[in-house]
């Protein structure tokens, strides 16, 4: 693995892509869907083995590329970006033709003779925005549902992470035809380019400010979106709960990616008469995963930015550090931090952190609890450690959420059988393994009737039929 003094991790923004070539791009997918380019499913599973091919292929470079931009680990470079989308080929390729067949549903005798299906079919011309704090993640996954259910998809990555941007760029290129898969790179103003198109669906992943825009932008042209965005998630530790193994999987999920992951836990709500044991089992925690030093561990990432670090800095002022918050401008370092006393008052509460700082407050009964949660946004991830069915089942059914985990943190991601996405502000819609290609297919309704019958009863003149029709509808 290269160093950071090997690898510059200087932001090099990429040249931003004019409105001409956008528009060339767009054209050229328009027309390719337009000859059904994309319908033959074969065309579709070669496309799918391809992607892995080069997925496997480029693993170096991805992984030296994303430590390049934030100093990510390579175990973490595999296990959350690298390896899930392995994984989520492989079970794409193993489904698609199940997962494509037309689907019969139960006729009504209004329709006799006849029968009904579902037939999926693709919108078309896909725009797939990604973030940068799993940036390679979060751009593969879903152009792996756009190009199982058929569709052309235009890819812009995040402009943070430049290095990273440009070997899925290069990906790209080296491996498919740009009038199916192409790549733009730019910031803002690329982006504006790219929302004045006319596309058949558009799926972001980023802040809920930047969600606004796009949902704006895209209801100029009745654009349907899916929005994946984020919030303050929270972790529930109730007296009952197994507090190391709480502590151990509550450090891991928020710390992984140096705690820049829009699902990890934002802070944790501990029952009071346990919080003193817990805030030091998070301290020992924190200690055994990344030593005394966490500066020096291999196993630490770094802040994407400049501005992100000073964001985070800050709230290192709005209570009393239990364990870290030390801080290096220069390496954008920021340890890994717990705090308490801090009130929903302060910036740290405000909005979500999305770095290594772990508010922690306390709640004197489960209700309270709940009540705290559902009195701020939805949030995209909850996750509750109690050895209680009937507490677990209490918060499941009290609060409204995207998704999330009794007794652990994350995993439920890595399920592609679970569907994955937020409600409210922290996003609309849902994906990953079937949900995916069910979120980049039109679900075509379809009657098909016997021409062997043909009763005249719905035909004018009516008559004296209404009263016939009215007995027919109450036997239905």
């Amino acid at each position: 693995m290269a160093t950071s003094t090997q690898i510059s991790r200087a932001i090099i923004p990429p040249a931003e892509t004019s409105r001409v070539h956008i528009q060339q791009l767009v054209q050229k997918q328009r027309e390719f869907f337009n000859r059904q380019g994309t319908l033959d499913l074969e065309f579709r599973k070669q496309q799918l083995n391809k992607l892995l091919q080069a997925v496997r292929q480029k693993e170096q470079q991805i992984t030296e590329a994303l430590y390049a931009d934030f100093r990510k680990p390579p175990f973490e470079s595999f296990a959350t970006e690298i390896g899930f989308i392995d994984l989520e080929l492989k079970h794409t390729l193993r489904n698609l033709d199940k997962w494509a067949k037309p689907k019969g549903v139960k006729e009504t005798l209004l329709n006799f003779p006849g029968k009904s299906y579902i037939l999926p079919e693709p919108y078309g011309l896909t725009l797939l925005i990604a973030p940068w704090n799993y940036p390679f993640q979060l751009m593969m996954a879903p152009l792996i549902g756009a190009v199982a259910a058929g569709n052309c998809a235009l890819l812009k990555p995040s402009e943070l992470t430049p290095h990273i941007s440009a070997v899925i760029a290069d990906l790209v290129q080296e491996n498919f035809a740009e009038e199916h898969i192409a790549v733009v790179q730019g910031g803002v103003p690329t982006t504006q380019h790219l929302l004045e198109q006319h596309f058949d669906y558009i799926f972001f992943t980023g802040s809920t400010k930047v969600g606004k825009i796009i949902m704006k932008a895209a209801a100029e042209t009745l654009t349907p979106v899916t929005l994946e965005l984020g919030g303050k998630s929270p972790a529930i530790v109730t007296e009952d709960a197994d507090l190391e193994l709480a502590a151990r999987r509550i450090t891991w999920g928020k710390f992984v990616n140096a705690g820049q992951t829009c699902v990890a836990p934002d802070y944790v709500l501990v029952q009071e008469q346990v919080k003193e044991e817990f805030v030091q089992l998070l301290a020992q925690t924190i200690k055994t995963f990344y030593g005394d030093f966490p500066a020096e561990s291999p196993d630490f990432a770094r802040i994407v930015n400049k501005d992100h670090f000073n964001r985070l800095k800050s709230y290192l002022n709005d209570g009393n550090i239990r364990a870290g918050g030390e801080t290096d401008e220069h390496d954008l370092y920021i340890a890994p931090t717990v705090m308490d006393q801090v009130t929903w008052q302060q910036p740290v509460m405000q909005e979500e952190i999305f770095g290594p700082i772990l508010p922690v407050l306390t709640f004197r009964n489960l209700q309270e609890a709940i009540q705290t949660v559902n009195k701020r946004e939805r949030p995209l991830a909850l996750y509750v450690f109690s050895s209680s069915k009937s507490k677990q089942n209490l918060v499941l059914d009290s609060i409204p959420f995207g998704g999330g985990c009794i007794n652990d943190t994350l995993s439920h991601l890595a399920n592609p059988n679970l569907p994955f996405g937020g409600v409210g502000s922290s996003g609309m819609g849902s994906y990953h393994g079937q949900t995916s290609f069910n979120l980049f297919s039109h679900q075509k309704s379809i009657l098909k009737r016997g021409t062997w019958l043909d009763l005249p009863l719905r035909y004018p003149p009516y008559g004296n039929r209404l009263s016939m029709l009215q007995k027919f509808f109450q036997w239905l």
